[in-house]
């Protein structure tokens, strides 16, 4: 089983920055891509950004440019530092991990519980 414990959401305003973390425990010789998605209230879920064991990244096009995912193979940690954020980016963010060895992509394997990340306007 493999554990995602986020941290780092919170509250501010437009055009502020927050970083995301998101730490994989457990068999995690299992994970290959890990990433984020986000889900506003009545919206679909929706991939965000993720990241190979390689490094391969992908991203949604509209936070192209102003998020940047990261990870540290040796702490089993992806990072999601957002820039130029906008109240359109207010979600909560899941972390997510795929045995897959492919681009980051739905469906996960395995899930976070979610943190709360709020842009004021």
């Amino acid at each position: 089983q493999v554990h995602l414990v986020e941290s780092g959401g919170g509250l501010v305003q437009a055009g502020g920055s927050l970083r995301l973390s998101c730490a994989a425990s457990g068999s995690i010789f299992r994970i290959n891509a890990m990433g984020w998605y986000r889900q506003a209230p009545g919206k679909q879920r929706e991939l965000v950004a993720g990241i190979t064991r390689g490094g391969s990244t992908n991203s949604a096009d509209s936070v192209k440019g102003r998020f940047t995912i990261s990870r540290d193979n040796a702490k089993n940690t992806v990072y999601l530092q957002m820039n130029s954020l906008k109240p359109e980016d207010t979600a909560v963010y899941y972390c997510a991990a795929q045995r897959r060895a492919e681009n980051f992509s739905w469906p996960p394997d395995y899930w976070g519980q979610g943190t709360q990340v709020t842009v004021s306007s």
